[in-house]
Formats: C-alpha cells, structure tokens, sequence
C-alpha cells in the first residue's frame, strides 16, 4: 500500500469499526472543505513523517497525536524537521477530530472521535513503529 493511502485507508476502517452508542452513528467518513484539506495536509506529510516511524524516532500516542519519541534517533540536523513535522501533524489532527464532530453537528463527540482515532492508528500502524500504550509506556510493534 502506497504510503499516502495509509490515511485514507485508516479513515474508512473507522468508519466500519467505529464504537458502540453515540459514535457508532457519527459519520467518520464525513466530508466537507477543511477536512478534505486536512487530510490532505496529512497525507503529503506522511511521506516525511515515515522515516522517523521507522527508525524508532516518532511515535503514535495513547490520546490520537504523534510525539518526538527518541530525538538521538534523529541526526541532529534533522531534529528541527522532526520537531517541525510532529507539531503540524498534531495540529492537523486536532483540527480533523474536532472538524469530524462538527460535520457530525456533534461538537461534544470530539474526545470519543479522538479516542477512535487514537486506537486506529495504533492498530494500522506498521510493524516495528512506536505507540503508547494505555499506561502511557512506549511499545514497539
């Protein structure tokens, strides 16, 4: 799978497994201007973000975003890059999350999409990448 498809991929996935009860009947699929163009900003900066998953250096966390995991995995002049990277990707996903429930005329499910989102992109996430556990504990998978 391309690696720009990993989003889009993980985002219809949400939609056919997403939780009981309230969210179950949001429409994570749901699509308007700002989300197609956040998603859109995600996936160019997923090519980038990659490398890092991969050498160990970003990881996903526990509550939907991706932190600077291991900066010495990072050659020092790269470390601003990575910085730079991690703190558009968890704007963006701030954005998307709270875009999702907007569209959904849900404002208040915002932290319920979050957390789905948190749990997909962990479950997707490619062998050998970084993610917090529910204790807060980083975990190879």
């Amino acid at each position: 799978m391309k690696r720009s498809g990993f989003i889009r991929w993980a985002l219809i996935w949400l939609v056919l497994t997403a939780a009981d009860g309230a969210l179950a009947q949001a429409n994570l699929e749901i699509n308007t201007p700002a989300i197609a163009a956040l998603k859109a900003s995600m996936q160019q900066r997923h090519a980038q973000l990659a490398g890092f998953y991969a050498r160990g250096a970003v990881g996903l966390t526990r509550d939907g975003g991706i932190a600077l995991r291991d900066a010495s995995a990072v050659q020092l002049a790269q470390r601003q890059l990575a910085n730079s990277l991690v703190a558009a990707e968890n704007q963006d996903r701030a954005a998307l999350y709270r875009e999702i429930a907007r569209a959904n005329s849900h404002p208040e499910w915002e932290n319920d999409i979050r957390a789905t989102f948190a749990q997909r992109w962990i479950g997707n996430a490619r062998s050998g990448w970084y993610y917090q556990n529910a204790a807060g504990a980083w975990v190879r998978k």
